[in-house]
């Protein structure tokens, strides 16, 4: 087992990993901006390391930085969480080649699925339906353009290759539209992903939006820890995530589930990984794949029973995986909600110090955050301070026990959109299960 890990980030994320590194008594260095200095994981760490001032750009995304800081402290692996680098190969890379060991896929791997024309590939060579597109990137011939639109159908979606987080993605309606809408997703892509390859893909109009989460050794095992609904999204940006998802028949459950295993076994994949569908009319359109822990991972601990970054780390320690298919029993219902410092209404990120703050609690909610009273949160940022996670016995229960945690929670000093999250929790719609990824806009 690794005897001490590096947290290659902030926020929630970070104090969840040191949580699961204290049970398995790995030691923690965290490294912190100038203006997290102050975090609870940092303040709960067993070594600190400041690595750059607020700038992400300057500090979480330094990656120079963040290995000079692994070599310093000893640290033996570096666990680099959700957003900031957790998807970028080049950092995996790095760190493999300066002696270390990256908790999560091998670079070839993040390289390969996070291209989302190459992860197509290989998600049609492993049997599985993707969206009809343009089965490449798109050139600067919009005659050429306009016939493959044309062929698809209106409306469309133009896509970034190496995009993600909701960004770099635009719905085309009409042929008027086409041209335009290309050049400012490319110039979009290029600015937030330094890739400005985009494809083309028919826009599904009514999906629910699938996960199915996998665990693999890259030594020959992997399994598939159930499914989660993340389809109430606002801007493509997931707010609320469930677990299991009722409406999928058992037999298209188990028939996705066994191809997304088999495509971990192809590629040798190494860690938890997410694939995520459109799910329309009983059929699966794969989108892309996330080669990290997720921020909904909770839902899929409070089904199964396993903790997901505990996991990480033994198959980070070389230890193959010592669950099997047959042992995984899913039970209950949970639902997550995230919380975000923003209006609920015009989704502006509200910054700024927590003057009150009173955790929500009770049988069956999970609290997982990291903010505090008195702690001040940064411009600098994504917006989400927390997520509450319920659970029951079955779906209704689940969301009764949410809305007892909405009611309870305080949150003083800064805008968040819990509001927002109360209001879908009464919704009539939502309560029966009857709602899309577009449902969010309706309302």
């Amino acid at each position: 087992m690794l005897k001490k890990i590096l947290i290659a980030n902030r926020g929630e994320i970070a104090l969840r990993i040191l949580r699961s590194c204290r049970e398995l008594e790995i030691k923690t260095v965290a490294i912190h901006s100038t203006c997290d200095n102050k975090l609870k994981h940092v303040l709960l760490a067993d070594e600190t390391i400041c690595i750059g001032p607020a700038l992400a750009s300057k500090s979480y995304l330094n990656i120079p930085a963040i290995i000079s800081a692994a070599e310093i402290s000893g640290a033996q692996a570096i666990h680099p969480g959700y957003g900031f680098l957790a998807e970028n190969a080049d950092f995996a890379e790095q760190i493999e080649n300066s002696g270390f060991i990256f908790i999560g896929p091998k670079a070839e791997t993040i390289r390969l699925m996070g291209d989302k024309i190459s992860a197509i590939k290989v998600m049609k060579k492993a049997g599985i339906s993707c969206v009809p597109g343009s089965d490449g990137k798109l050139d600067n011939n919009m005659k050429k353009n306009k016939l493959i639109a044309n062929k698809i159908g209106y409306p469309i979606i133009i896509k970034a290759s190496g995009g993600g987080g909701g960004r770099g993605m635009r719905i085309v309606f009409n042929e008027k539209d086409l041209e335009s809408s290309i050049h400012f997703t490319k110039t979009e892509a290029k600015i937030s992903f330094n890739n400005d390859t985009v494809y083309m893909e028919k826009y599904v109009e009514k999906p629910h939006h699938i996960e199915i989460q996998i665990l693999a050794d890259g030594q020959g095992n992997a399994i598939c820890l159930s499914e989660r609904d993340c389809s109430i999204q606002r801007r493509h940006q997931k707010i609320i995530e469930e677990a299991p998802v009722a409406w999928i028949k058992p037999e298209y459950r188990r028939e996705i589930s066994e191809r997304c295993i088999n495509a971990c076994i192809n590629i040798g994949y190494r860690g938890v990984g997410t694939f995520e569908f459109l799910f329309e009319n009983n059929k699966f359109y794969f989108i892309e794949m996330n080669t990290r822990i997720q921020v909904e991972h909770a839902v899929t601990e409070m089904i199964t029973g396993i903790d997901l970054i505990k996991e990480q780390l033994h198959i980070a320690s070389g230890f193959p995986l010592s669950i099997k298919q047959k042992d995984i029993l899913v039970r209950g219902h949970a639902i997550e909600c995230r919380i975000n410092a923003e209006d609920y209404k015009t989704f502006i990120p509200s910054p700024g110090k927590i003057i009150n703050f009173h955790a929500p609690g009770g049988f069956g909610v999970r609290w997982e955050s990291h903010i505090y009273t008195g702690y001040t949160i940064p411009v600098y940022y994504d917006s989400l301070i927390g997520k509450i996670i319920s659970y029951g016995e079955n779906r209704k229960t689940a969301i009764s026990r949410m809305k007892n945690a909405l009611n309870e929670i305080i949150i003083d000093g800064v805008k968040t959109n819990i509001e927002l999250h109360k209001r879908i929790m009464n919704d009539k719609k939502f309560k029966i299960g009857d709602f899309n990824i577009n449902y969010l806009e309706k309302i």
